[in-house]
């Protein structure tokens, strides 16, 4: 079992930065592949970010490739998400999400790999 807890959204303007943060609790972080998935009002949950257990592979939806880095402490069983340059269209309710094993890089993207949900946090980006 893996519990998870973020924070850090807010209400910022175009351009600013946000750092979310994911406490993991559980014995399965060190060894879980960790992702961050938005949703927007009215829209469908969306592939944001996502890093191997190890830490060493990445990736990320085409929507913030250059702006969004995410990074894990797996000594402090935290997962974090650091966003720049913000816009509007990232307005959303971001999910941290485990997925315990192994698994290739291409279907990090895939909601159904991750076992584990967080409750949310709010991102507002206002214009």
């Amino acid at each position: 079992q893996v519990q998870l807890v973020e924070s850090g959204g807010g209400l910022v303007q175009a351009g600013a930065s946000l750092r979310l943060s994911c406490a993991a609790s559980g014995r399965t972080f060190s060894s879980s592949a960790m992702g961050w998935f938005r949703q927007a009002p009215g829209k469908e949950r969306e592939f944001v970010a996502a890093i191997s257990w190890s830490g060493t592979t990445t990736y990320y939806g085409d929507s913030v490739k250059g702006r969004f880095t995410i990074s894990r402490d797996n000594a402090k069983n935290t997962v974090d998400l650091q966003m720049n340059s913000l816009k509007p269209e990232d307005t959303a309710v971001y999910y941290c999400a485990a997925a315990p094993g192994t698994y290739p890089t291409s279907i990090y993207g895939t909601s159904g790999v991750y076992n584990f949900w967080g409750q949310g946090t709010q991102v507002t980006v206002s214009s």
